[in-house]
């Protein structure tokens, strides 16, 4: 029952093999995602009013004005988007009673159907919750990435 140098080698072999195959699938499923959410986003218009390309190229005159027009509507989208996940995440460290590390708040917003766009959206929502953490804003930054709501004028 014990393996000779020879068949040790071979399989060692076929397993390296192996790695290697799992490990370009791996590179190009993240590729794949990677590329899939950069289009995802103009897609959707919110970058520079990219749009998918049309079969005729449009006159100068409409391409100028489509993007305008779009693109107010999109940032106040985004917004909208961002108020929300801004009232979850202080909605979440509530009725958690205690610090939360961002990663923590994201699973809470997942739960709820909510998600943080990027490619690391531990990292995006960290910013976001970081940007709103100042003297005036709801959160405070207690370290990496750990923030509570902020303790107002009339909690002390």
């Amino acid at each position: 029952m014990f393996l000779t140098e020879a068949e040790a080698e071979a399989r060692l072999s076929d397993l390296y093999r192996e790695r290697s195959r799992i490990e370009r699938a791996i590179a190009d499923l993240t590729l794949f995602l990677d590329i899939g959410r950069r289009i995802s986003v103009p897609a959707r218009g919110a970058v520079d009013g990219w749009r998918d390309p049309a079969p005729v190229a449009p006159s100068p005159d409409t391409a100028s004005e489509e993007p305008a027009g779009e693109s107010g509507g999109d940032r106040s989208q985004a917004r909208r988007e961002g108020r929300l996940l801004i009232e979850a995440a202080s909605e979440i460290l509530e009725e958690a009673g205690r610090p939360l590390h961002a990663a923590e708040i994201l699973e809470g917003l997942t739960l709820r159907g909510l998600s943080v766009p990027g490619i690391d959206p531990v990292a995006a929502l960290n910013t976001r919750l970081w940007k709103r953490s100042g003297p005036d804003g709801p959160f405070q930054r207690l370290g990496d990435a750990v923030y509570a709501l902020a303790s107002g004028p009339d909690d002390e």
